[in-house]
């Protein structure tokens, strides 16, 4: 049984969706305080959190994650936000994601493997792998 959606509601998600991805931290953090869900997510199970951390925005990244997001919640391929900080090397992200209590071995591929895979050997030192 398919549900109807409120339009109203789909805009308001695209809007913050957006404010995700642009990096809008205040406002970004006033729409979770004002009772959005912090780890809300898109159809392709990406939440507020991992676009953020993917468009490189370590403010709104602190932001949501000093309201309880999910450092390690990984969307429908598997992804977390710290591997997709890895992936677009946002050492600032990489950092604030790391400091929210991400883990660099969750994923597939983690962000350890991805660490890897693009020879990025300061990461793994950091995430204490060899």
């Amino acid at each position: 049984m398919s549900e109807e959606l409120d339009p109203e509601v789909v805009e308001l998600a695209s809007k913050v969706f957006d404010l995700a991805r642009h990096g809008d931290a205040e406002a970004l953090a006033a729409y979770v305080d004002a009772g959005v869900p912090v780890n809300l997510t898109n159809d392709r199970g990406d939440s507020l959190l991992m676009l953020a951390a993917y468009h490189g925005h370590a403010d709104a990244v602190s932001a949501l994650l000093a309201r309880g997001a999910d450092a390690d919640r990984a969307n429908d391929r598997g992804q977390t936000p710290l591997a997709g900080a890895v992936f677009k090397g946002e050492d600032a992200v990489i950092k604030a994601l790391l400091a929210g209590g991400a883990d660099p071995s969750a994923g597939t591929p983690s962000a350890v493997d991805t660490a890897r895979m693009f020879g990025k050997a300061e990461l793994l030192a950091l995430f204490g792998a060899n």
